[in-house]
């Protein structure tokens, strides 16, 4: 048996493919993201409001995502925006946004905080979202 032929890159011979939008980063596992984590500490809702926050002069001692999330989230996005928007799993993305929100570098806007409706949806909401189902 003939060992494998020696690569000169640095993460061997498939380094010089393309990674698509992503430009020349390597590729992250998801759980290295999140340390091997695959619950956020406290419950969050996909359509939980997320608003940075933070001083921009801390986040340079911050992970490069949580960095993303929080000059992302200057502007109110939900956790499924921040999701979508930095091509990151639902999973990943509400294990990181509720690190942030622990650490205090992130306002949590949960839904429904009222408790009016005994914990029960909004049927107008309800009813949007399956109009915007249909639409699609």
């Amino acid at each position: 048996m003939t060992p494998p032929p020696a690569s000169s890159g640095p993460y061997g011979a498939y380094s010089q493919a393309p990674y698509g939008s992503e430009g020349d980063q390597p590729l992250v596992r998801p759980y290295a993201m999140t340390g091997g984590r695959t619950r956020p500490r406290y419950q969050l809702a996909i359509e939980a409001l997320v608003s940075t926050t933070a001083d921009p002069a801390q986040l340079p001692g911050l992970l490069p995502e949580h960095q993303r999330i929080c000059t992302l989230c200057r502007e109110v996005k939900s956790v499924a925006e921040v999701s979508a928007l930095l091509h990151i799993p639902l999973g990943v993305a509400r294990i990181l946004v509720a690190d942030l929100a622990e650490a205090g570098m992130v306002a949590i806007h949960q839904p429904g905080g009222s408790g009016e409706a005994g914990g029960t949806p909004d049927v107008t909401l309800l009813e949007r979202v399956l109009s915007g189902l249909r639409k699609l």
